[in-house]
């Protein structure tokens, strides 16, 4: 019996313009990824910094100079830039207020801020799995404090996502936290993916 013929086709191999996009677009993920870690550091390292103030008392004019002596690497090494030309005693007189519109500024450019605003503004719920819409939402709103300044928003944000087959109910149980409102949304969808199992629901319709 002869031997089996074998395929000898291969898989077309990739252009060095195909490699070097992937390389690029892997970069730009990469860099986005550290833009947001970085963004969270230091929104907690804020509130983590102004939660110490308001335990100790922190005097306003002794805030900067404070929460400058808890910085550290890059972050370190840019205040100590910032403050050379002037001389550290004056630069501490700036307020705490400042300081972190000159941080925000230099670890969050206005630009990535507000393409993430968008997001958060056009965020809703992809097919039926909620917990996706969750977990960026929760993210979103961190990076973004802004657009979510009390609970009345955080939760008119987050219901304002949901598909229009469960906002109504979830606003009518009139959610008092967002937890709260998580819970009811998750509930309303097991519900309706139960009784129309084959119709997925679809995107904020």
């Amino acid at each position: 019996m002869p031997p089996k013929k074998t395929s000898t086709s291969e898989a077309p191999a990739m252009t060095q313009v195909t490699i070097r996009k992937l390389v690029a677009d892997s970069v730009i993920v990469a860099l986005e990824a550290q833009a947001v870690t970085i963004r969270v550091g230091l929104i907690r390292w804020f509130k983590r910094t102004e939660s110490v103030f308001s335990r100790s008392r922190c005097a306003e004019e002794n805030k900067v100079t404070f929460a400058t002596g808890t910085l550290t690497n890059d972050a370190l090494s840019w205040w100590n830039v910032y403050a050379q030309p002037m001389g550290i005693e004056q630069a501490n007189q700036i307020t705490w207020t400042e300081l972190k519109r000159l941080l925000t500024n230099k670890y969050s450019p206005r630009t990535k801020i507000r393409k993430m605003e968008e997001e958060l503004y056009n965020l809703t719920v992809k097919g039926n799995d909620l917990k996706p819409y969750v977990r960026r939402f929760q993210e979103l709103t961190v990076l973004c404090p802004n657009m979510v300044p009390n609970t009345e928003k955080l939760l008119e944000a987050f219901i304002g996502g949901l598909p229009r087959s469960i906002e109504g109910n979830v606003t009518a149980s009139k959610p008092q936290t967002l937890e709260e409102a998580i819970n009811i949304a998750q509930r309303q969808m097991d519900q309706v993916t139960k009784h129309t199992p084959m119709q997925v629901l679809s995107d904020h319709e």
